[in-house]
């Protein structure tokens, strides 16, 4: 049973991710925060100012039935009804404006917090809004990544321990026997999104899956045995991708020819030297693919991968029971020993580190890092029913791969082992690597 959060839990959750929000804006200019049309960011200056009428529709406007802060908030902010290409169009406020709607809003959501008992629903809309504008940070990451902005400045990253980080590569598999697991969420595991109810019994075969996240170097080795021009290594929409994509390797790599022919990074806006054994990241689900074909191994699927994650073998390190890990190595909360999350490390860290975050089977790092691409198609469990954010999640079934674990940027408040996201097989701008599987 997951304990209740309480008002004042509530309230600083909510007051640090609109922290985190602010952060992101940082260093940046007006024209910055508008940027170039691309089908894969949004305007930030457009996009604060709709995770901000997220939490005021959600709360206020929801709960208590209260009139827009700002009169053509629907005309302005609705991501719903607002096509994706038509948001830099839009007469959104300055940024001064925006800003004073940020904390308008904010306030007023303290304000109805602190002044009663926030009954199930109350809770449920407050993390709901929290989680949100969680996802929206992340967003804001990568976008600053995309654009070649600055690095953000993060107040957790300044005081960040980074000892144990350079800690080299992990190879190997383990052996996860097969059975009856439930994939999904409890009813008592407290709030979770629609797209995780309810757990139901799936049968797995036994597989081997790997311990570690596939590295730089080793994702190097497919690149320079010419992986980008193989096309026997890929899906026929995974080769039309590479092909209109023009890609040789993947999308911020580049060769330093002063610098020994290395491979680099561009991370954000700097050239970095690839580090060799941090987990390849912003790649795509064809890329991930074609690796694995040229690899001879596979993708796990998502059951295997939260069996792997969240399962307890018995004495013999073989079977599993009906008990689940909130989290991979149990069910405190993440830490920095953990996993790598939050944005302390400002990047992936080696593969082989943090090993108090390992799951019971011995994989490591399957929290945090990078996402994880699977092999499934995201879709409804048995029995989906929407939740009162009806276009979270089935607006999106059929058309995206499940991703699996976070990422470093992500916030840990919101992570569980049964937490599914979900990109177009296509998206290599997020913070997206992937572990495999034997055959």
């Amino acid at each position: 049973m997951i304990s209740v959060p309480s008002t004042q839990q509530l309230i600083a959750n909510l007051q640090d991710a609109r922290a985190r929000t602010l952060e992101l804006l940082k260093g940046l200019s007006d024209e910055q925060l508008v940027g170039p049309k691309l089908e894969t960011v949004n305007p930030m200056i457009w996009e604060i100012g709709h995770l901000n009428y997220f939490n005021e529709f959600w709360i206020l406007r929801h709960l208590d039935k209260c009139e827009p802060l700002i009169a053509n908030a629907d005309e302005l902010y609705d991501s719903i009804a607002i096509a994706h290409e038509t948001r830099w169009d839009l007469s959104v406020p300055s940024l001064e404006v925006t800003l004073e709607y940020l904390q308008n809003t904010i306030d007023a959501i303290t304000r109805r917090l602190a002044s009663r008992e926030a009954n199930n629903d109350d809770r449920y809309f407050y993390q709901l809004a929290t989680y949100h504008e969680d996802m929206h940070t992340e967003a804001f990451t990568y976008t600053r990544q995309t654009l070649a902005y600055p690095t953000p400045e993060f107040a957790l990253a300044q005081a960040a321990d980074s000892s144990g980080w350079d800690a080299g590569s992990l190879p190997g598999d383990v052996e996860i026997s097969g059975g009856s697991f439930m994939l999904g969420a409890m009813p008592d595991d407290g709030f979770v999104f629609d797209n995780e109810k309810w757990a139901h019994p799936v049968e797995i075969k036994p597989f081997c899956i790997a311990r570690a996240p596939v590295t730089n170097t080793e994702y190097a080795e497919f690149v320079d045995d010419k992986g980008y021009q193989r096309k026997e290594l890929w899906s026929e929409a995974g080769w039309q991708w590479r092909s209109q994509q023009q890609l040789e390797h993947p999308v911020y790599w580049l060769r330093r020819h002063d610098n020994n022919n290395d491979w680099h990074s561009r991370q954000f806006d700097e050239i970095l030297p690839l580090r060799p054994h941090a987990p390849i990241i912003h790649v795509s689900w064809y890329e991930a693919q074609a690796y694995c074909r040229w690899a001879n191994r596979r993708l796990p699927n998502e059951a295997e991968w939260e069996l792997a994650a969240s399962a307890e073998p018995d004495e013999n390190g073989q079977s599993f029971g009906a008990t689940k890990r909130r989290f991979p190595w149990g069910d405190a909360p993440p830490t920095p020993q953990h996993a790598n999350l939050d944005g302390r490390a400002l990047g992936c860290i080696d593969v082989a580190a943090l090993p108090a975050g390992d799951s019971a089977f011995g994989c490591r790092q399957m929290t945090g890092n990078v996402w994880e691409w699977t092999a499934t198609e995201f879709g409804p469990y048995p029995g989906f029913v929407p939740d009162p954010y009806k276009e979270y999640s089935q607006t999106s079934f059929f058309t995206r791969k499940v991703l699996r674990g976070g990422c470093w940027a992500t916030r840990g408040r919101m992570l569980r082992n049964t937490w599914r996201n979900y990109f177009q097989p296509y998206r290599n701008d997020v913070f997206a690597g992937f572990r495999t599987c034997a055959l």
